[in-house]
């Protein structure tokens, strides 16, 4: 993947006289050797966590159970397998043979029961059906009661993200602006840094906003 080393860069070189300002030790970016400058550093700090967040958003989705089977439905679900909690793609290998089923098969036979209940014990509302080391799971079809509880489950968990990014938009321009005030950024680069910021804080809501309406079709399909 292509690194925005180069717009990063470009925000916090204003004039000739920057370099002096912004202190004797800028972080080094991207393998190459590319030293950002101040701005450029917090922008890079800010946009690695959007993402993160960003990417926690799209596996708490992926567990959301909507109209289709999927084995992510099953990621956060933990057995105790001999006294651990562990994943349960750790002890079992876990398809989606039709639309409405989900088939495990469980490697050792002793943890069977475990998975049981792990499975029972979730918020999945799924009834295992035990066949020797296989675990079958139908999925029944979604009340539209149901549906319109996961739409608003699916809307919190955006607005989550939603607040994550707001802050980390905040905490960046807080940043520079402590900057400023130690004189390490003049009044123009903060103002270019703050426009980079409001752009990558932007285009992360904008990435929710598609995740989560994505889940929502996906829920509210018939």
């Amino acid at each position: 993947m292509q690194c925005d080393c180069a717009g990063l860069l470009a925000v916090g070189a204003g004039h000739p006289g920057n370099a002096a300002r912004h202190g004797p030790s800028p972080r080094s970016d991207c393998g190459r050797g590319v030293r950002l400058p101040v701005t450029g550093e917090i922008l890079r700090q800010t946009k690695e966590k959007m993402d993160k967040a960003i990417g926690a958003l799209a596996q708490d989705l992926a567990t959301v159970r909507a109209g289709r089977a999927h084995p992510a439905l099953l990621e956060r679900i933990r057995a105790d397998y001999y006294g651990t909690p562990t994943p349960l793609h750790q002890v079992a290998s876990i398809t989606a043979s039709d639309a409405r089923t989900i088939l495990l098969q469980v490697w050792d036979k002793s943890a069977v029961s475990a998975v049981e209940k792990a499975i029972l014990k979730s918020d999945l509302g799924l009834m295992p059906q035990v066949d020797g080391s296989t675990i079958r799971l139908n999925l029944p079809q979604l009340s539209a009661e149901r549906r319109s509880e996961l739409v608003r489950h699916v809307r919190k968990l955006g607005e989550d993200q939603r607040v994550v990014v707001r802050n980390l938009r905040r905490d960046g321009r807080e940043q520079m602006d402590r900057q400023e005030k130690a004189g390490g950024l003049s009044a123009d680069q903060v103002k270019r840094g703050a426009d980079e910021l409001q752009k990558l804080t932007d285009r992360a809501m904008e990435q929710i906003a598609q995740l989560v309406e994505g889940k929502e079709r996906e829920i509210t399909a018939v």
